[in-house]
């Protein structure tokens, strides 16, 4: 920057845009963009410098054709980077300038200007080293051009190979989980089989433990015989005699042990209408006798299915 900000107060501001930044910088981006790399090193000592300066590098068309084709950069070979740059361009003589390309994957120096030089002949010596060397950028681009396709169009195979098999790994992963689902759905459905088949059992072996401990159906002529007649869930009417000093246990007893009768039952009076408490419970540990429920000689019963 100062170099740019001496040049300036020197020679004036106008000037080709000089290239910001190291010399190793402007070879690089050179070579990044395909483009020319124009190299000017400065010698405020030499005689020619300041008529090469105003006159020109300042002519509007030098400039305008220098930073509309290629980069632009400049240092003092008093300042230890130009000095440098010095040692590796080798130049004879004051003002220099150096054409920098990329030919043949390497940025070499195609041409050198030393001395003074008009600005119509700096124009048209730039424009016969560029159109001579053109040819090496344009291969350069079709060969990046080319590597670019390459590499973009394995990046698009790879994606689509990614999005495919990330598919498959979906796919895989939903069958799976609907092949889980499946068998948890089968293992529960076949432990609520295997418990109904449970309770069935457990059903009948009580239902064959209460017919077995079913007492003897009372005599009707019995005094104390009360005749019930059930009227069941599905419209059947049974009856029986029971003694009324017998449990209320024991009609439901006699109710549970038919067929098709509800898993969930109660037995219930015609008139007035309530529910019998026919088993025992916590708050009623005692099960009362037919007599001491209040029935008659001859009752009417209703069994109310209530299984859910």
């Amino acid at each position: 920057m100062s170099f740019i900000h001496n040049y300036e107060e020197t020679y004036g501001a106008i000037h080709p845009t000089f290239y910001q930044g190291t010399y190793s910088q402007a070879v690089n981006d050179a070579k990044k963009e395909l483009k020319f790399l124009l190299v000017y090193l400065h010698s405020g000592e030499h005689q020619d410098t300041p008529s090469f300066c105003r006159e020109t590098l300042g002519n509007t068309d030098v400039c305008e054709f220098i930073n509309t084709r290629m980069l632009f950069w400049a240092a003092s070979i008093d300042t230890p980077e130009g000095y440098r740059v010095s040692l590796t361009l080798r130049e004879n003589t004051y003002p220099f300038l150096a054409i920098i390309v990329q030919r043949d994957s390497r940025m070499t120096v195609v041409a050198r200007i030393e001395g003074a030089i008009k600005p119509q002949d700096l124009i048209q010596r730039l424009t016969r080293v560029m159109n001579d060397m053109e040819g090496y950028l344009v291969a350069a681009r079709h060969d990046r051009e080319a590597r670019q396709f390459t590499q973009t169009l394995r990046q698009q195979q790879d994606q689509a190979y990614e999005e495919s098999l990330k598919a498959d790994q979906e796919k895989a992963r939903k069958r799976k989980e609907e092949d889980d689902k499946k068998k948890m759905e089968e293992i529960n459905a076949q432990k609520l089989a295997d418990e109904e088949e449970r309770k069935i059992q457990e059903r009948d072996e009580l239902k064959r433990q209460k017919l077995e401990s079913l007492p003897v159906e009372a005599d009707a002529n019995d005094a104390d015989s009360i005749k019930v007649v059930f009227k069941m869930p599905n419209g059947m009417r049974l009856e029986r005699c029971f003694l009324n000093s017998q449990s209320l246990q024991v009609v439901y007893d006699y109710i549970f042990v038919q067929d098709d009768v509800p898993n969930e039952f109660q037995i219930v009076t015609n008139y007035p209408r309530r529910v019998l408490q026919c088993q025992s419970t916590d708050d009623v540990p005692t099960v009362q006798t037919l007599s001491e429920a209040g029935l008659q000689k001859r009752e009417m019963l209703y069994v109310q299915d209530i299984s859910d």
